[in-house]
């Protein structure tokens, strides 16, 4: 697909790059041991500023279909924290929208389920959709119905006219990931009853520049979102974010509750919100440049913080291999001359290697029974977590290493 030529919500063309990570491949594609013999299609990684609305957005689109139709590897379920995290969403927005059993919940971009599973311990009607095929068998298998396709008007009409019309729409990390907004507003707004609720969460930009959070950028994320431009783009679409919420997850995320316009009297942590994004220039090239010169520096100094641990003769092990950990490795230059192999807890992951620097992925297992000197995290958001499972190859020496913001050894 060709580069854009145009801001992806507003459509003004003042758009302007200022980040550039370079060629990397799909980050949730991890190549077999067959798949290493072939070429590794890679793509540009450069983000840009629409000056009008004040949107963080990639300049390349990947196509879809490839990303989540063709070997998508991704599970929500596999920490316990992200679990957590769902199913208090699941609740909190229950009690907040006093949801009843005749009430439908739609998750768009399910996953396995684990959100609806929430729900439906709070004792909602349910219905996934997810385009990934295999992951939608998963969550099928575990009992919550979904469908696997792309969440469009059409799927839109034929939930509505099957199961009727939905209370809440939820997307979760998911509106950063749509191709078109244009149509999936349509979609919205087809299934979604008139007193109900769009909410999305997604990472809020502000944490990902103030925390330098850069390895978060990647093709599945095709915008980079604050309130300011989301609230422009909903508002031409009729529709109006009337609450926000902030949450740790993810290196700092935000919950944006929307509905149709003059429904939902406005919470004033919306203006709140928008005073924060304001006073911290994220809208503005003068700060986005300085966040882009903060990456080069950081990403130089990563390659050379493990570069001088393996001239000491030490060996450095990656433990879990999110898609954010790809563009990190793939952006410093991490490979096989750093790092020995990478461990994980997904099944689906294991026994095939990291997209572009192609380091072999292990069972965690490996990681106590091999014990490296060093193990760098690249799900670092789940760091506590990571390292609790994991105590035994600490209590036997191992030292931990957390790459964002800053290297740091624990």
């Amino acid at each position: 697909m060709p580069a854009i030529n145009k801001c992806r919500l507003c459509g003004d063309i003042n758009i302007i790059p200022y980040l550039n990570l370079g060629f990397t491949p799909h980050s949730d594609h991890f190549p077999t041991l067959k798949e290493l013999q072939e070429s590794e299609t890679q793509y540009p990684l450069v983000v840009m500023l629409c000056r009008h609305c004040g949107l963080s957005q990639l300049s390349y689109t990947v196509d879809p279909r490839e990303m989540y139709q063709k070997d998508y590897l991704y599970e929500s379920s596999i920490t316990k924290t992200g679990m957590d995290h769902y199913f208090d969403f699941a609740a909190s927005v229950a009690k907040k929208m006093k949801l009843g059993k005749k009430d439908l919940v739609v998750d768009v971009g399910s996953n396995v389920g684990i959100l609806l599973e929430g729900f439906k311990r709070a004792g909602t009607k349910i219905l996934g959709v997810d385009p990934a095929q295999n992951i939608a068998r998963i969550a099928n298998k575990r009992g919550i119905r979904t469908i696997a396709d792309f969440f469009v008007p059409k799927v839109a009409r034929f939930i509505a006219k099957k199961f009727g019309r939905a209370k809440v729409i939820v997307g979760t990390n998911v509106f950063a990931h749509i191709f078109d907004h244009g149509e999936f507003v349509k979609a919205v707004k087809i299934l979604l009853k008139k007193d109900g609720v769009f909410i999305f969460e997604s990472p809020h930009f502000s944490n990902l520049v103030e925390n330098l959070e850069y390895d978060t950028i990647y093709h599945q994320h095709l915008l980079y979102l604050s309130l300011k431009p989301a609230i422009e783009f909903f508002r031409r679409s009729g529709m109006e974010i009337f609450d926000v919420e902030t949450y740790p997850i993810h290196g700092g995320s935000f919950r944006a509750f929307m509905g149709m316009k003059g429904v939902h009297p406005i919470s004033k942590a919306v203006n709140a919100m928008l005073k924060m994004e304001k006073k911290q220039g994220i809208h503005h090239l003068p700060r986005l440049k300085t966040f882009a010169n903060q990456v080069a520096e950081h990403g130089t100094g990563l390659s050379n913080f493990l570069a001088n641990i393996k001239k000491q003769g030490k060996s450095i092990a990656i433990v879990s291999t999110p898609a954010k950990g790809m563009t990190l490795i793939n952006y410093c230059r991490i490979g096989p001359e750093h790092v020995d192999f990478a461990t994980e807890k997904s099944k689906l992951k294991i026994g095939r290697f990291t997209p572009g620097t192609h380091i072999p992925i292990l069972p965690d297992s490996e990681l106590i029974r091999r014990q490296p000197d060093y193990a760098l995290i690249l799900a670092w958001n789940f760091a506590p977590e990571i390292m609790q499972n994991l105590k035994e190859y600490k209590r036997k020496g191992g030292k931990f290493i957390i790459p964002i913001p800053k290297p740091k050894i624990i």
